[in-house]
Order: structure tokens, then sequence, then C-alpha cells
């Protein structure tokens, strides 16, 4: 992501932010369909993750509609929330890796399945790019202080 979008980089980064928890929420999805013998551990994980990438997404849809109301002008304690909310959903994006990992270590149906292993890797490296854009996001915010 850009940093040319001065006052408008908090708005970009909740644009991502949405693209990003819409994605993985369809992720959830995704590996529970190309791998419809997997164990039940995992699936009860993932549709875990899918209902929170999805209360994600309302908190996102919540904090844009709030900066468009407000024209870009929103008060510090509304940047810090915003800033918080990144943080953590940068954060679930680290602990959903961090689940595809095991997923990949551990599954006996995704090493049978010649396919999943390969599709749950390209997942991982999108939740990796989503990681990255709000991490930089956040550091550009600090330093702004």
């Amino acid at each position: 992501m850009q940093f040319y979008y001065g006052e408008r980089t908090l708005a970009r980064a909740l644009d991502e932010a949405e693209f990003w928890k819409h994605q993985e929420a369809e992720h959830t999805v995704v590996i529970r369909q190309i791998v419809p013998n997997l164990e039940p551990r995992f699936v009860m994980q993932l549709q875990q993750y899918e209902l929170a990438f999805n209360q994600a997404k309302g908190l996102v849809v919540k904090y844009i509609e709030t900066l468009v109301r407000s024209r870009g002008n929103v008060s510090r304690s509304m940047q810090q929330q915003i800033l918080e909310f990144l943080e953590k959903a940068l954060e679930q994006s680290r602990q959903l890796i961090l689940l595809l990992d095991r997923i990949l270590a551990e599954s006996e149906a995704v090493r049978s399945n010649p396919v999943a292993p390969i599709v749950i890797n390209h997942i991982r490296r999108e939740s990796e790019y989503f990681i990255g854009i709000a991490q930089a996001v956040l550091d550009y915010a600090n330093k702004s202080r």
C-alpha cells in the first residue's frame, strides 16, 4: 500500500481490512470444501474463524461509515480505536496462519489430498499480505504521532 494517501491512510487501511476479512472468511469455507474429510477439530476451528472474520468485517464497515460521515475528520480517540482494531485484525490473521500451519503439519486428510496443501499455502500467503499492509499502516501511524 502506498502512503501518499495522507489523511486517507486510515480509510485505505480499512478498505483493505474489509476486503481481506471477507477473503479470510471465504478461505475458511474453501478449506472445508476442498478437504471434506478434514478432522472435526480443524473444521470447528475454521468455523470459529469464519464467524470471527465476519464479525471483524462488520466492525470495519462501522468504522468506514464513521469516516465517511465525518468526512475523515475523526477524533483522536476514534483514530486510536481504528488503530487498535487494525492491530486486532492483524493478530487475528496471524492466528489463522498458525492454525493453517497446524493443519498442514497434523492433518492426515490434508496430506492425502494433493491439492489441499497448495491451496492452504496460497491462503496463508494472502493472509501474510494483509498482515504486511496492516503492520505498515500501524508503523506509519505510530511514527506520525
